[in-house]
């Protein structure tokens, strides 16, 4: 048995939020503080890639249709480009720096496909609005990386590329199916 998909929206909700506190902490204490232990220069990337791998089953198991499946293919692989450069970086596999635009490319890929596949407008259900803001979100998380690939030491875009995440994971937390928003629901959305 299946389980509903909010809850596969809070399973990636939790690896979201892993990887926003990941970068909170390493915005607090320092790139080269936070490198001290090898292993977690790969925390981050390793988890964004295994995010990206986990996708690959949703988009099989979880869609209704056409349009999602190429968007959770798209958010698939957008996660697993950006982890794989950000890790062949960090092992000093990928050298030049220019690899780094992989994360703002993923998040634009990944902002466009959440507006584009949702059909419903902002106020039709709780899902529908939780695509838009996780659409918008993500392409303001694009500008806020390229920014950080420009002043890569700057604490204001460091920290909010760590908020971006963890603004990602509240919004999949909230995500349930059918539900109201903001007091409407559609008649055309269906039960609750």
């Amino acid at each position: 048995m299946e389980p509903p998909a909010e809850v596969v929206h809070w399973m990636f909700g939790v690896g979201f939020v892993f990887l926003g506190l990941c970068m909170v902490a390493e915005t607090i204490v320092g790139r080269e503080v936070w490198c001290r232990r090898s292993w977690r220069a790969y925390l981050w990337p390793g988890v964004a890639f295994l995010m990206g791998v986990a996708m690959w089953p949703v988009m099989v198991f979880y869609t209704s249709s056409a349009i999602h499946m190429l968007a959770h293919g798209v958010w698939a692989q957008a996660m697993m480009v950006a982890g794989a450069a950000q890790l062949g970086l960090v092992r000093g596999k990928l050298r030049n720096p220019v690899w780094e635009l992989t994360l703002p490319l993923a998040l634009a890929v990944s902002g466009a496909a959440f507006l584009i596949h949702e059909q419903n407008p902002w106020f039709f259900s709780r899902a529908a609005f939780l695509h838009h803001a996780l659409g918008w979100t993500a392409a303001a998380g694009a500008v806020i990386t390229f920014a950080r690939f420009i002043r890569p030491r700057s604490p204001s875009f460091n920290g909010g590329f760590a908020l971006m995440f963890i603004a990602v994971a509240v919004l999949l937390f909230c995500d349930r199916n059918v539900a109201p928003i903001f007091g409407h629901l559609s008649p055309l959305a269906g039960g609750r």
